[in-house]
């Protein structure tokens, strides 16, 4: 294979540009010549200048812009078999080889069938003397590779679809802005989100924004009076004492007969039967637009890289593959597959089959929909008549991290729905010491799915000495059964002293689960932790607003962020950046890589570069610091460039959680509580550090924590995102001569 096309078709989403410039740096990488095919499927028609060859320098600074930088249009044409000849005499015309497909069910569809009738194609055209017979034999095959770009999510073969976290963004940024003014007036607002007939945007919203009712198209309302219904609930909820009420429709909501339920009949009813002043809000295409968030970008850039290396490694005659992410692996899934399994999805729904549509989405969408159902109730079920009612604690340890609010409103509303007695401890370990303890209710954590920091207190210390017997005298005194910490390395560490002094405390033998929650990302037995993804948009903010800065001056800025010993905030921001270097403490940093790195930025400006982007891990190296590397690379770098440092500090840890976490925070408090249940239940004492490995929510003995972390650098021993390394240099290198 020696020429590839790339290009974006049917609605844009958000990461398009960040899946293009990896596609293009990566084939270029290969000594692959690279076409960008302008404009979608209507520039394949077109053909002439629309498709043309892109060099390394064109994908320079589009990886954080939303949109799609080489555009995308819906092509009547291209349905039509003699516009699907035109657009293969023009791919032929060019020789291009293999083409890499970004867009959405629809685009996808088109790729599925151009290969379809490929051999067809090209033997027509060398029958109407369109090409030559040398020509098409060269070209029998076609290669095609996917990426799922569309903020519905609504296609098999990715758990994400790129564009769709983005979107999630946008929703919660507008339902946590909305919340804020229905409060103050006590007001209702109907959100109405996209997603066509796909409802995760209004599911995931929904829980991310702490609405108080949803409609999504897999699971209409299960009874013909759903109106009076969701007006009790709503009365209900005033009553408790809620000032602001949201409720989330999908575009494509149904009920039960297949009858739409738009957001201008539900405004009708709630005014109608409860008298109180209803607002609409359609967020429309503003889930769309804006810069993508980091989660996209990282997505895109991956799926991009992937997807060249798999084309190459491709067979000549293979099927069309779409690349996806699934337990946090980056898959491919035969194109056909893909593409039956999505439209089984729309064949239940209008056959009116809601139990089979909704148990299609998968057993991650389904299990975020229970949750729901029992979160935007007003008031819990009363707990049942002999029920044993349990006595479960919840508390934060370690430095704060957005989510952590989230996870406990999580957990103090299923608990107590589920009839047991929820224990807040305030202050952290601390709290556990003094015994400030209290019981939570339904409405103690309103309003907490959108909040950051830790409103029950968060810090970093470690019990010691006569620090046990306080324990577990407050334990016993409050006569706990189990205990859910959210936290990190320290929550960890002083459950594992806890354990240790069972012998001396009868009262520590309780079931504990601990729940990872740290910007670091860096807890053992699990791949990804509360307030890392948050932390990460609050870096990948800042070093945009510092680009804009530095490409009007000839500048270099050298970052500083957080993450203690461990490299994940540095090397993950770099790829959603797009640095040129950064230095971790996995690595280390020498000398000579300094002194080549500086070279290479002076090459660079030498020759027009006008930005240059440094990140380092606060802990990469002691003696190198930032502050040394900024003087070190204005020494050297003369008059070719400015260099300033930014020590970004704690913004990385402050602000609202990002759906991601919000959402990771609800499923962990979830399982963690029903494991807790079941362990009470049965009088297992076991304590358990939960986490999601490889898409699944996992429990580690904490017994084995030792065995799989580094105590000393306070890191797991094995970092499954080191692997992303080598895509991140490539990515990264200076444009070649």
């Amino acid at each position: 294979m020696k020429r590839i096309g790339v290009f974006t078709s049917g609605g844009d989403a958000q990461g398009m540009n960040a899946a293009v410039r990896a596609v293009v740096r990566m084939a270029l990488d290969k000594d692959l010549e690279v076409y960008a095919i302008y404009e979608g499927y209507q520039g394949m028609v077109d053909g002439g200048h629309k498709i043309r060859p892109i060099a390394w320098t064109d994908v320079g600074g589009i990886l954080q812009k939303g949109g799609t930088a080489i555009g995308s249009a819906r092509c009547a044409q291209f349905r039509e078999r003699a516009g699907r000849l035109q657009a293969a005499r023009n791919l032929l015309e060019h020789e291009i080889e293999a083409l890499v497909v970004i867009g959405g069910d629809g685009s996808l569809t088109g790729a599925q069938l151009l290969y379809t009738e490929w051999a067809g194609l090209v033997n027509e055209l060398v029958e109407n003397g369109q090409i030559s017979q040398e020509l098409a034999n060269r070209h029998q095959h076609l290669a095609i590779a996917g990426i799922i770009g569309s903020i519905d999510n609504d296609m098999y073969g990715s758990d994400v679809t790129t564009g769709s976290d983005t979107a999630l963004h946008r929703i919660v940024e507008a339902t946590d802005a909305i919340s804020s003014t229905a409060a103050s007036h006590q007001r209702i607002f109907v959100v109405e989100v996209m997603g066509r007939r796909c409802g995760y945007l209004a599911l995931m919203g929904a829980m991310a924004g702490g609405a108080d009712w949803v409609f999504i198209p897999e699971n209409p309302p299960d009874m013909d009076n759903w109106e009076d219904k969701m007006c009790q609930v709503m009365h209900l909820g005033r009553e408790a004492g809620r000032r602001d009420i949201i409720v989330v429709v999908a575009e494509g909501a149904q009920d039960r007969h297949g009858k739409p339920i738009t957001s201008s009949y539900i405004k009708e009813v709630l005014e109608s039967r409860l008298g109180e002043d209803t607002r609409i809000t359609v967020l429309g295409h503003v889930q769309r637009g804006g810069a993508p968030s980091a989660f996209d970008r990282n997505l895109s850039t991956l799926l991009g890289a992937a997807a060249v290396d798999q084309l190459l490694a491709a067979q000549p005659d293979e099927k069309p593959f779409v690349m996806g992410i699934r337990a946090n692996k980056i898959t491919r899934t035969p194109l056909d597959e893909a593409l039956a399994r999505t439209r089984s999805v729309a064949e239940a729904s209008a056959a009116r089959d809601f139990k089979r549509a909704l148990q299609l989405r998968g057993s991650s969408f389904n299990e975020s929909f229970d949750i729901v159902r029992t979160m935007v109730r007003a008031l819990p079920h009363p707990p049942t008549p002999g029920q044993r009612r349990m006595r479960i604690a919840v508390m934060n340890a370690g430095g704060p991290a957005p989510g952590m609010n989230t996870a406990v409103r999580t957990a103090v509303r299923l608990g107590t729905d589920k009839g047991h007695i929820m224990l807040g401890v305030s202050n952290g370990f601390h709290g556990l010491i003094e015994g400030d303890i209290r019981e939570m209710d339904w409405m103690s954590v309103h309003g907490w799915a959108s909040q950051g920091g830790a409103e029950m207190g968060t810090n970093r210390y470690v019990p010691k000495g006569s620090d046990f017997y306080a324990i577990a005298r407050n334990l016993e005194a409050h006569q706990v059964d189990g205990l859910l910490l959210i936290g990190g390395w320290s929550g960890y560490e002083s459950v594992l002293k806890m354990m240790q002094n069972r012998s001396t405390f009868p009262a520590n033998n309780i079931p504990i689960v601990c729940i990872p929650a740290s910007i670091n990302n860096n807890l053992p037995g699990a791949e990804l932790s509360i307030g890392a993804d948050t932390a990460l948009n609050n870096i990948v903010s800042a070093v945009d607003k510092i680009k804009q800065s530095a490409v009007a001056s000839r500048r270099v800025f050298v970052v500083e962020v957080m993450g203690r010993n461990c490299g994940y905030l540095a090397l993950m921001s770099a790829l959603a950046t797009g640095a040129e270097r950064v230095y971790i403490g996995e690595e280390g940093i020498r000398s000579s890589d300094l002194i080549e790195d500086v070279k290479q930025l002076a090459a660079g400006f030498s020759k027009g570069k006008r930005l240059g982007l440094v990140i380092r891990n606060e802990s990469a190296n002691k003696v190198y610091t930032t502050s040394f590397i900024r003087a070190l690379f204005e020494e050297e770098a003369g008059d070719l460039f400015d260099v300033r440092e930014a020590i970004l500090g704690h913004l990385q840890q402050g602000g609202d959680p990002s759906p991601f976490d919000r959402i990771l925070a609800t499923r962990l408090a979830a399982h963690a509580l029903n494991h807790l249940e079941k362990q009470i239940e049965e009088g297992d004492i076991a304590c358990a550090c939960l986490g999601q490995v490889g898409g699944a929510l996992v429990f580690t003995d904490m017994e084995d924590v030792p065995r799989l972390f580094d105590m000393e650098k306070q890191r797991p021993k094995k970092q499954w995102w080191m692997e992303l390394r080598s895509v991140a240099r490539i990515l990264a290198k200076p444009a070649p001569h």
